[in-house]
């Protein structure tokens, strides 16, 4: 997955590791006023008819899928089926990443011009794959307001050294890589949602099921009960079906493609958040463009259509969340001209980000008169311990 050669903001590759080109922390030479400038108007219409498309069309892969696997995979001699299985999850588990999106953009309200269809739209998908979509659409339209933000950004906040747990130098090594990444992509998911494992320090235990925890105001609180429900009535399908069908048919058709689902999700925001040429900022620093900014667009590969470009058009979606994605990736280079340096890519292969990402962000601290701008307000990730 993803393009050979590395890709940083400036556009050019870089053939040795050598030093990062880093995003910079100056305030930008434009307004964010003139970037929608330089986008077609027509990029930020959203249609009701194209986005449902999508919708159904991922939805029929999903089915077929679904109807192959259940209809045709025990006529099949044993050790291929051994095969096939592993086959549907990844396939499954790419097409559902597809649909979890598409709720996601019906969250930030991109879906239609009609708020109840985008939050009917989002419920019905985000509840099926086991999201609170209310809940977690509060929470991320925080993310988006407060980008980079050390205090007030709600996910993947980085840890300055002195905060980081008493084992976490022990596995600054391949083996405990190895180890923090499998436990991230596979718990990653459901242990922020239940816990805010990774998100933003609350002075009490923060949970997206919780309608009085720190996370939501008083008038949230209705938003987060519908959520609940939408969980709970899925999971009581879902039981319903395994009572029939047994556990593990339901584990190797829906749990399964679920997992991989997760595992995307949480891969996909790491590398938009995580990279040694992304600053953050505190609160003397921080304001919300550079913010919007210091996000990074990756290459996919064919994947980037397969997730509807949520991947490599995400420097464009901080900056205009209310655009659809099928106009994402026209915005995208209709603004690289105006962002120019500030315009942040990385075509590393994805395997090879995520393990050298790993190795390379452990923590982060301010870089005063190191190149980072003689700020003690910018943090960079660091990995001496």
């Amino acid at each position: 997955m993803g393009a050979g050669g590395r890709m940083l903001v400036d556009g050019k590759k870089e053939e040795k590791r050598g030093s990062v080109n880093r995003v910079p922390i100056e305030k930008p030479p434009f307004t964010l006023g003139q970037i929608k400038q330089a986008i077609p108007p027509h990029c930020f219409r959203r249609s009701l008819l194209r986005s449902f498309s999508y919708v159904v069309h991922d939805l029929c892969l999903a089915s077929l899928f679904y109807y192959i696997a259940t209809s045709y995979f025990h006529f099949l001699p044993q050790p291929f089926s051994y095969i096939a299985w592993p086959v549907y999850w990844v396939l499954q588990g790419c097409i559902l990443t597809g649909v979890w999106v598409i709720a996601h953009e019906c969250g930030h309200h991109a879906f239609s011009d009609y708020q109840w269809v985008d939050d009917t739209v989002g419920l019905i998908l985000h509840s099926a794959l086991l999201v609170p979509y209310f809940s977690w659409k509060i929470s991320h339209r925080r993310h988006h307001s407060n980008t980079g933000s050390m205090e007030r950004d709600e996910v993947f906040v980085p840890k300055p050294k002195s905060k980081l747990s008493c084992f976490a130098k022990y596995l600054n090594n391949p083996p405990g890589r190895v180890l923090s990444l499998v436990v991230t992509l596979t718990l990653g998911w459901p242990m922020y949602l239940a816990f805010n494992v990774s998100g933003r320090y609350y002075d009490r235990l923060a949970s997206h099921y919780n309608p009085y925890g720190p996370i939501y105001s008083d008038r949230e609180r209705v938003q987060v009960y519908i959520s609940d429900t939408g969980i709970f009535a899925v999971i009581y399908v879902l039981y319903k079906i395994a009572a029939t069908k047994g556990l593990a048919w339901l584990l190797c058709t829906y749990g399964v493609p679920l997992l991989i689902v997760n595992a995307f999700l949480v891969l996909i925001t790491y590398l938009q958040h995580t990279h040694s040429a992304l600053p953050h900022y505190d609160s003397s620093e921080w304001d919300w463009l550079r913010g919007a900014l210091s996000t990074m667009d990756r290459d996919y590969g064919v994947l980037n259509k397969v997730f509807h470009n949520i991947t490599d058009t995400h420097v464009a979606h901080h900056l205009f969340s209310t655009m659809p994605h099928y106009h994402a990736m026209e915005a995208t280079k209709a603004i690289k001209p105006i962002l120019g340096k500030y315009y942040p890519f990385d075509g590393t292969p994805i395997y090879k980000a995520m393990w050298r990402e790993a190795k390379e962000c452990l923590y982060v601290e301010p870089d005063v008169g190191g190149g980072g701008g003689g700020s003690k307000g910018v943090f960079w990730y660091r990995n001496k311990f």
